[in-house]
């Protein structure tokens, strides 16, 4: 039986405005430049006056922050707008002479392009050497598939027979597996070495056999890679002298010469690959033991609502007669001077919130930021810092994980600058990143021949005063990307 009740619901849904806001905000310095030309292209009512050379009479309308209540009562004279013809913004949302406008005095024969530099990719130059080839349109095909079927780091993953269905589905060419194998042994031989190797044992093995084979040392290695290599990658070196009949100065030698394979050949001719280039969004100066704050420059770009869309507002909307066409526009060149508007707030919102959450952290770690010791570091957690600065803890973890503050003793992400509290045995509460100094400190000082456990690590630090299980030490060694001592051991 279907019965009908009414219900009450709070919920709470976030405007787009706070929307746009969030994402600005996650958004590093790095990109924001990007962003804001998308925003200016897809806004023609949204202008950057930096790249305005033409000199404008001064208004009512500089004022980033009026509302469109200002607008309708700061008009000035009239400025010809009969002159604008509503077809023209009508028929492209997208489009702007930001390109045509901005000029920098020079003749279009004088403008200087800097040059670019032809690269050829990892996939190119198989390509490449694949086409050298006198080969059959089927083997062509074949090699082609397998080269288009390699990872980013070189290594073929797909199963052989998965290879065959493509080649029968998509290119209508039938051939048994031992054709294909065969193709791909030819593109083995190709450069760098150790390309197309279906897993790291064959990868080795390929670069090591394009060595001189003759050389009792490649021989060793060779053996010590095809027969031995779990042995070798968990360093059970004791194991690899009897198995293979060295000593372990010979043994030494082998591995070396193991450890200067490339364990990744596609990485080695990868020039697509570009690193993120990091742009601090904060600078942090020592004034005579006084700290100094500063946003970037390029976090604070010089937007404005544009005056003529704000004048062609005022013109549609003061019309006396309006019909279907005048109404669209006045709809039209609203939408766009709100959307402007909003984002200019928007960004001003973000540059505030850095600076609110970037001083907040600066003061609760001056010690830290003044010497530059890791040591000074206060234990601090997200919420310290969201009580102080009266915000959601969600929106000091945004700033926390995208944002870098430049000091003059590094570049830093702000995220590295929170941790947890360990207390000492006198009671005094310190950060887990001093733990973690000292743990490095040790390791790096370490003997590798006989690295030490974490069950030492733990005793160490007791001597220091901080009494922390093992598990603890596990962890924190594990944080910091360090492996086990069987693993750390060298010859």
């Amino acid at each position: 039986m279907l019965k009908q009740h009414l219900q009450q619901k709070l919920l709470q849904k976030l405007s787009p405005q706070q929307i746009q806001f969030i994402k600005l905000l996650q958004v590093p310095t790095v990109a924001l430049d990007t962003r804001i030309k998308e925003e200016l292209e897809e806004n023609p009512a949204l202008e950057d006056s930096s790249l305005i050379t033409l000199e404008e009479p001064k208004g009512e309308y500089d004022d980033l922050q009026d509302d469109k209540d200002d607008f309708d009562s700061e008009r000035g004279e009239d400025t010809g707008m009969d002159e604008f013809n509503v077809d023209d913004y009508l028929q492209d949302d997208n489009s702007n002479d930001y390109s045509t406008s901005y000029s920098n005095g020079d003749d279009d024969e004088e403008k200087k392009e800097t040059p670019i530099a032809i690269e050829t990719t990892f996939f190119e130059s198989l390509q490449q050497q694949l086409d050298l080839l006198p080969l059959s349109d089927e083997d062509f095909i074949v090699g082609r598939q397998i080269i288009g079927s390699l990872d980013d780091d070189g290594y073929l993953r797909r199963p052989i027979t998965s290879m065959i269905d493509d080649l029968a589905f998509s290119q209508n060419v039938m051939v048994e597996e031992e054709d294909v194998v065969e193709m791909l042994k030819l593109i083995q031989s190709f450069d760098p070495p150790g390309i197309a190797a279906r897993d790291l044992q064959e990868c080795l093995s390929l670069q090591l056999r394009r060595k001189d084979t003759a050389n009792p040392l490649i021989k060793k290695a060779i053996d010590i890679v095809e027969n031995h290599l779990d042995e070798f990658t968990r360093k059970h070196y004791d194991k690899l002298e009897r198995a293979v009949g060295l000593n372990s100065e010979e043994l030494k030698e082998v591995v070396a010469e193991i450890l200067r394979l490339n364990p990744k050949p596609g990485d080695s001719n990868q020039v697509t690959t570009k690193q993120m280039q990091i742009i601090p969004d904060f600078h942090i100066s020592n004034n005579d033991s006084v700290l100094v704050l500063t946003l970037n420059a390029r976090n604070a770009p010089e937007l404005r609502v544009s005056r003529s869309y704000m004048d062609m507002f005022d013109h549609y909307d003061k019309a006396s007669q309006k019909d279907k066409k005048m109404k669209e526009a006045v709809q039209f060149v609203k939408q766009k001077l709100d959307s402007a508007k909003w984002f200019i707030d928007a960004i001003k919102q973000r540059q505030q919130t850095l600076l609110k959450t970037m001083n907040a952290i600066m003061h609760y770690q001056y010690e830290y930021f003044l010497t530059g010791d890791e040591r000074k570091l206060r234990p601090m957690i997200l919420k310290d810092i969201a009580d102080k600065i009266d915000m959601d803890i969600s929106t000091v973890s945004r700033v926390a994980n995208s944002k870098y503050v430049q000091t003059e003793f590094g570049t830093f992400l702000l995220k590295s600058f929170f941790s947890e509290a360990i207390q000492t045995e006198s009671g005094e509460e310190v950060s887990n990143k001093e733990v973690k100094k000292i743990l490095e400190d040790c390791i790096g000082k370490e003997d590798k021949r006989k690295p030490l456990a974490d069950e030492r690590l733990t005793e160490i630090l007791k001597e220091h005063g901080y009494n922390i299980a093992r598990r603890t030490v596990a962890k924190y060694r594990e944080q910091m990307n360090i492996p086990v001592a069987r693993l750390r051991k060298e010859l």
